[in-house]
């Protein structure tokens, strides 16, 4: 009774993030009741070992006790503080502190937000002022890459480079703009690691000619595009477009929304590059999703140029819940966890799951495996030699994550039969086997499907 009731109020009231409001109303929510470690049960008592981490965010995994305390202790002692009129907490201070010392270079100067969205929004505001206090305002616009994401919020949405946020909102603005994806598996100039990175770099230095190095004010880009379908650019890569939009005098903004906080090994992806971003995203991990938090991290250059810039003047961005001391006690607690034990364990497990995903390879329906750490991919295909997409038809996104779901596993099924995997750094080996081996069914299953079968006769 009570499922149903709880399944007829969201039907009712409760809209959700990117679903086809239609679609849900007919199907129906399902409900979560409770999660320990990579494991969720549901209002019926069933558990499912959650391959995706939430939404790519509970990298700590489900009941750490001590991420609960501390966000306890902070609500009985101050449960707000705002940051304006120069006020501000022990926790966000704290926090600021130890992001600035744990991130790359001179990123030593934080922002806090209630997510990535609002993290990314915040860039966009961040570097037009820095722009306006360099005497440059004509440098004003933007470049992104196919297939990454930006967010969800009006300005980020138009450097999010996916269609269905795009679709009847009026985006991208006329100062957005694209290159082509690293997407190595259907890349135009083939899989080589160096033609992709030569093809990108190109593309970055022609984009920038076409608008003028002189109106251009930064690139943003992700060390491995999630949303686009978990794309792994080849080693060097990050660097390479670094370095070019040094040359041409343009911010690069590192967008570790998704692989920050031991997401694929280090505490943030950037570092296997060596790379070091003027402004760098940060949300998900930041709190294991137990609160809402980003954070936008900015080097001295930036930070001393908008503050030489504004002088005596009030910089004019602010959230009221900017470093909300709940949120900053549980991004401490989750620092603690991650460099006492939890960035090893996540490395381990991101090794066992790849292997584990590469394992499948040879099933009929998979054309690729890729990934890094504990951020994975397979992408299906009805043909592993002329590289055919499932069908339409298929209905991918749908049939796959209830498939899956019915198997007991979580995972983020893309329209274009890509299966993402981003579990929590806590996994244990039986975690991730199981993961593996129920996934292994999903594909069993799907290669059943009438219109799979069909595509495959074609």
């Amino acid at each position: 009774m009570l499922s149903n009731s709880l399944i007829e109020l969201d039907r009712a009231h409760l809209i959700h993030p990117v679903s086809s409001y239609r679609s849900h109303e007919a199907t129906g929510v399902r409900v979560l009741k409770s999660g320990r470690g990579a494991t969720l049960t549901d209002v019926s008592g069933r558990q499912l070992l959650d391959g995706f981490a939430g939404l790519w965010c509970v990298n700590a995994g489900y009941g750490q006790d001590s991420i609960v305390e501390a966000a306890l202790r902070q609500l009985r002692e101050l449960p707000y503080a705002t940051g304006y009129f120069g006020l501000g907490s022990d926790p966000a201070i704290r926090l600021a502190a130890r992001l600035a010392e744990l991130a790359p270079g001179d990123l030593n100067h934080v922002y806090f937000t209630l997510g990535g969205s609002d993290a990314v929004d915040s860039t966009i505001r961040f570097i037009r002022y820095y722009y306006h206090a360099k005497g440059t305002p004509q440098k004003d616009q933007f470049i992104s890459v196919e297939s990454g994401y930006h967010g969800s919020s009006t300005a980020g949405s138009g450097l999010t480079a996916l269609p269905a946020f795009h679709a009847g909102f009026g985006v991208p603005y006329n100062w957005q703009h694209k290159i082509p994806s690293h997407y190595a598996y259907r890349n135009p100039v083939g899989s080589h690691p160096q033609a992709i990175i030569a093809a990108s770099v190109a593309a970055l230095r022609a984009k920038i000619a076409e608008l003028g190095a002189e109106r251009v004010a930064a690139f943003y880009v992700e060390p491995i595009q999630g949303s686009g379908g978990v794309l792994v650019p080849p080693p060097s890569w990050l660097k390479a477009m670094h370095a070019a939009c040094r040359e041409h005098d343009v911010l690069f903004v590192v967008d570790e929304v998704i692989t920050g906080f031991g997401r694929v090994g280090p505490l943030f992806a950037c570092e296997d590059d060596d790379v070091v971003p003027d402004l760098m995203t940060t949300a998900k991990g930041l709190t294991s999703g137990y609160v809402p938090m980003g954070a936008v991290l900015m080097s001295d250059r930036v930070y001393n140029t908008i503050a030489d810039g504004a002088g005596k003047a009030a910089v004019g961005h602010g959230y009221t819940y900017s470093g909300h001391p709940v949120s900053a006690a549980v991004g401490l607690a989750c620092l603690d966890l991650y460099e006492n034990g939890l960035l090893e364990n996540g490395r381990k497990a991101g090794h066992r799951l790849m292997e584990g995903l590469r394992a499948l390879a040879d099933h009929p329906l998979v054309g690729d495996v890729r990934g890094r750490g504990m951020l994975g991919a397979i992408e299906l295909v009805t043909d592993k030699e002329r590289k055919t997409p499932l069908p339409a038809e298929a209905d991918a996104a749908r049939r796959v994550f209830d498939r899956a779901w019915d198997n007991g596993l979580v995972i983020r099924a893309f329209a274009q039969g890509v299966l993402g995997y981003a579990p929590p750094l806590c996994c244990t080996d039986a975690d991730i086997d199981g993961i593996i081996e129920r996934t292994r069914t999903t594909l069993d299953q799907t290669l059943e499907d009438r219109d799979v079968r069909a595509a495959m006769r074609g």
